[in-house]
């Protein structure tokens, strides 16, 4: 059995369908997760997230921030933006279905045996891993439970400094925001959510990588992340970074967890969305 991790999809299901057949990729065989972001931006969102939902017990897909937002369309609690390419999937016949499906998918998935852990962002250097996975837990029951209600205070920029005194609407906010869109902090651990560019083009001295926080609570767990396409492929003693920005005419990637040091996997993409 082999155990691939493959970076954001975001819709391109021509690439995906390449990628799995590149890597002989086997339901009865083969175990799959995916970072986050199956949909949206990209040409066929619909075909990409039916491709994934077909695999059943073979994937882990967690949930990123262009799937949590393609879930607040679906439920009318957010309108959709300049360049996302959901509406095939709002009209689809198997729309409820496949909206289920998502709302059914957490958003950190963590294998205590293989020490790995598979979400879509970054963590909180204040977070231990058990604190993160709790986080993960509350937001996704909050999600399952009434989703509107989620939606209609999910979105904003703060708080950005952790507290185990968070409560109510701005806990979950903070979990969201660590989990599905975070790529800096500042020297002192608070979120920097609105900084998109490479850690070279990055303006900020004072801003760091969420994985290069000094001393963070959560070491000790290898993390596999995407969403950071200006990022790229980035290993390092305990991050994979898997978002090679296929979307945007990149390249969609895979990597073999299973096994020690493997070379990155990845299928060239067509240029495909607007700007972000």
């Amino acid at each position: 059995m082999a155990l691939y991790a493959i970076g954001d999809v975001q819709g391109c299901d021509r690439e995906l369908a390449a990628l799995l057949e590149r890597l002989d990729f086997s339901t009865r065989r083969d175990r799959l997760w995916f970072v986050g972001d199956l949909v949206n931006r990209g040409p066929d969102s619909l075909g990409a997230l039916r491709r994934i939902r077909r695999l059943g017990d073979a994937a882990v897909a967690v949930l990123g921030n262009h799937d949590l937002h393609f879930l607040a369309v679906a439920f009318g609690k957010a309108s959709q933006r300049r360049g996302d390419t959901l509406s095939p999937l709002l009209d689809a016949r198997d729309r409820g279905a496949l909206v289920d499906w998502l709302l059914a998918r957490p958003l950190l998935h963590r294998d205590p045996d293989l020490g790995l852990t598979l979400l879509h962002a970054g963590l909180a250097p204040q977070w231990t891993m058990k604190e993160a996975e709790a986080g993960a837990r509350e937001f996704e029951r909050a999600l399952q439970r009434a989703p509107e209600k989620l939606f209609e205070r999910m979105y904003g920029d703060g708080p950005d400094l952790w507290s185990p005194r968070l409560e109510g609407a701005e806990r979950l906010r903070f979990v969201v925001n660590c989990l599905t869109r975070l790529r800096y902090v500042d020297r002192d651990g608070r979120l920097a959510l609105r900084v998109k560019e490479s850690p070279e083009k990055a303006r900020s001295a004072a801003l760091i990588p969420w994985f290069e926080a000094p001393n963070p609570a959560w070491r000790g767990a290898r993390v596999i992340f995407g969403h950071w396409s200006t990022l790229g492929f980035f290993r390092n003693a305990e991050v994979v970074g898997l978002d090679t920005g296929c979307v945007w005419g990149g390249r969609l990637t895979a990597l073999r967890l299973d096994v020690a040091d493997a070379a990155p996997i990845g299928v060239d993409c067509g240029a495909a969305a607007a700007e972000l």
